[in-house]
């Protein structure tokens, strides 16, 4: 194992690793594959809804890129050391690229990144929603709720039932699971937000937290404000390099003054209280700059 390439750095004000993490698990989980990498030093680090930046291509073709995953869970220690997490839809020549790969092989991952969920200080009831793979942080965030004695149910939701993620696992994390999926394969037919608002009569939930496409989260947070509770979500948008140089990952989010700036989501987020983002400046798949955002350009007076 290659254990001794471990570089220290602080990112935004918290702890981060470099490591070369050796991948000692692959497999499938329906639609996705399911990776575990020894990386020392990192599952020390993380927290639930925080992400890490992977490496792709070997010596001779890498990617300038990395690409960038929410960690699905750690193990800070084992036979091999501390563990991470990530599930990944090979969809590009990237994700192709680590899906492909097997046991004993390397990659260099840095994080953790980005901010984590806020977690309550005090027992509530809480709901967390997760569209396709988006859910995977998600059982993690259950196990540290339950742990604080907060009663958490799930609701996962896809296009169908081979993209839904972790169903037979929320069992075991949450006290409830509601399954909805597109075509009606499995659960409920429909969208997570057509059963949200039961979800959250139901049980009172103070909280809100999801992890999934745009799109859902913000249909959730939208549910959450018209039941009175407070949206979570963690964005899903593209992330270049993860520490905040690129900015590829800039997005219009109102601060606690009412302004709105464009901030990087990898740093400042992924997590954002779902009421500051502006989801008016989605669409089509293209996020723009609100005419009213910090820096926002303006019209020629002539």
């Amino acid at each position: 194992m290659s254990h001794t390439d471990t570089r220290r750095t602080t990112v935004g004000g918290g702890g981060v690793v470099q490591v070369t993490g050796e991948l000692i698990a692959t497999r499938r989980a329906g639609a996705y594959h399911h990776l575990t990498f020894v990386a020392p030093g990192l599952a020390e680090l993380a927290r639930p809804g925080q992400f890490v930046a992977l490496s792709v291509g070997g010596p001779t073709s890498a990617n300038l890129l990395r690409r960038c995953f929410s960690i699905h869970k750690v193990s800070p220690s084992g036979t091999y050391g501390g563990t991470v997490d990530v599930v990944v839809a090979a969809h590009g020549a990237g994700t192709q690229w680590l899906t492909a790969l097997r046991a004993h092989d390397e990659v260099d991952i840095v994080g953790p990144l980005g901010r984590p969920f806020p977690l309550p200080k005090e027992p509530l009831a809480c709901v967390l929603v997760g569209g396709g793979y988006g859910s995977a942080p998600l059982f993690w965030l259950a196990e540290a709720l339950r742990e604080r004695g907060c009663h958490v149910e799930m609701v996962l939701g896809a296009a169908t039932e081979a993209r839904l993620f972790g169903v037979v696992e929320a069992r075991r994390f949450a006290d409830g699971v509601t399954v909805t999926t597109d075509d009606g394969s499995t659960g409920t037919r429909g969208w997570v937000s057509d059963v949200l608002p039961d979800v959250l009569r139901r049980t009172g939930a103070a909280v809100v937290y999801g992890c999934g496409p745009m799109g859902m989260l913000r249909s959730v947070t939208q549910v959450a404000a018209a039941e009175g509770a407070v949206a979570q979500v963690a964005v899903e948008e593209s992330m270049a390099c993860g520490v905040g140089v690129c900015m590829t990952c800039v997005m219009p989010v109102a601060g606690k003054d009412g302004v709105t700036r464009m901030v990087r989501s990898c740093v400042e987020g992924p997590v954002f209280r779902g009421d500051r983002v502006r989801w008016d400046a989605f669409a089509d798949g293209v996020c723009r700059v609100p005419a009213d955002a910090v820096g926002a350009p303006r019209e020629s007076g002539h």
